[in-house]
């Protein structure tokens, strides 16, 4: 009966331990999701409901849809203004952007994802139909002229007739998805031809001139126009993939529906295990850090696994790693910001919306 008991309350102190524990992850997260939302309340939003309005309405879209990601109302005053604030940019063709914005696919995707996320009653599903109508028609098809042996042929850019990259692809695709669009649809099976061509994988869904050089299954920035890395070109001219883009192009293959099992699904989720990393973008440092925490988040939980194994066997709790990554490197007044201040990561507000996306995807079970 002794050893009875001894195990019974042995076990009871580790269901005592982990629940200890849970709550404990669960404040640290709460906290660090609480900081940041009354840094972007009190510092962070001008007087017309925008966020860093002096590069566009991206910024305002991400701040939204990372503030309602990680569960603050949709009535909340500083939602409400800049909810409003992004009406206001509403035009007549359905874009939702700036009057000068050069980047009127981009602005109009992260636009559109706010909405998606602020509609529950209904009341933004005009506007959203329309500026669905409006990123339809900025992709590279057949519209433009271009043929699905055409390099730019599915791919978006920033703004109309610009040239196509993974980045706005990428987003594209998740703004059709969250709009309701399924892995079937037209427009999202066009794009996928696109990413599969900016991946280092030879096969039968790339043939271009890049994609034997590196062979590593990692993506790059853009086959379109001659091809470009934001990382190091290689001596045979071969594009290097770099982390960022290579979850941005696996998680645009699982929003297309291709398969766990397909050899490009494989070949970049093989390449992220031997370049799991939280402290750089792996191929570039530390530039665009915090784009690569909430690409990552999405594209992790889109694979549908809390671990995640890399190349040398380790698994490891993505989660709670990230989670614990972003909580310390938050700055005191609760922003989050980049020193290496390329793609605008020096702007608290942009990299708070990443992290506030990164954060909701990884999120401590209740």
């Amino acid at each position: 009966m002794l050893v009875g008991f001894c195990a019974s309350k042995s076990a009871n102190a580790q269901v005592q331990n982990a629940v200890s524990q849970a709550e404990n992850e669960s404040r640290t997260y709460r906290r660090m999701v609480d900081r940041s939302v009354e840094y972007l309340r009190f510092r962070g939003q001008a007087e017309d409901g925008s966020f860093s309005s002096q590069a566009g309405i991206g910024p305002t879209g991400l701040v939204v849809a990372g503030l309602l990601s990680v569960g603050v109302p949709v009535n909340d005053p500083m939602l409400v203004k800049a909810l409003d604030y992004l009406e206001r940019h509403v035009q007549p063709n359905g874009g939702i952007y700036s009057d000068d914005s050069q980047h009127r696919n981009y602005d109009t995707c992260i636009a559109l994802m706010a909405f998606a996320k602020a509609n529950q009653s209904g009341n933004y599903s005009a506007i959203m139909a329309k500026g669905e109508s409006f990123v339809r028609g900025i992709q590279w098809d057949e519209s433009e002229d271009k043929d699905p042996s055409d390099l730019f042929y599915g791919g978006a850019g920033y703004g109309s007739h610009s040239r196509p990259d993974l980045s706005n692809t990428a987003f594209f695709i998740e703004a059709l998805k969250s709009l309701g669009a399924d892995e079937d649809d037209a427009d999202i099976q066009k794009a996928l031809l696109f990413v599969s061509r900016c991946q280092n994988l030879e096969g039968p869904h790339n043939t271009t001139e890049f994609a034997s050089k590196i062979n590593d299954g990692g993506f790059y920035y853009t086959i379109a126009a001659g091809g470009e890395t934001k990382s190091d070109v290689a001596p045979n001219g071969g594009l290097r993939s770099y982390g960022s883009m290579t979850y941005a192009g696996l998680k645009s293959m699982i929003y297309a529906g291709v398969s766990k099992d397909d050899p490009r699904v494989k070949a970049a989720t093989d390449f992220l295990r031997k370049h799991y990393d939280l402290e750089s973008n792996p191929g570039v440092g530390h530039q665009g850090l915090f784009y690569y925490y909430h690409t990552m988040s999405k594209t992790l939980k889109a694979l549908g696994d809390d671990r995640f194994l890399d190349s040398s066997g380790e698994s490891h709790q993505w989660k709670s790693e990230l989670r614990n990554k972003l909580a310390s490197v938050q700055q005191p007044d609760g922003s989050w910001v980049n020193q290496t201040t390329r793609w605008m990561e020096g702007d608290p507000n942009l990299v708070c919306g990443y992290t506030l996306l990164a954060l909701a995807n990884c999120a401590p079970a209740e």
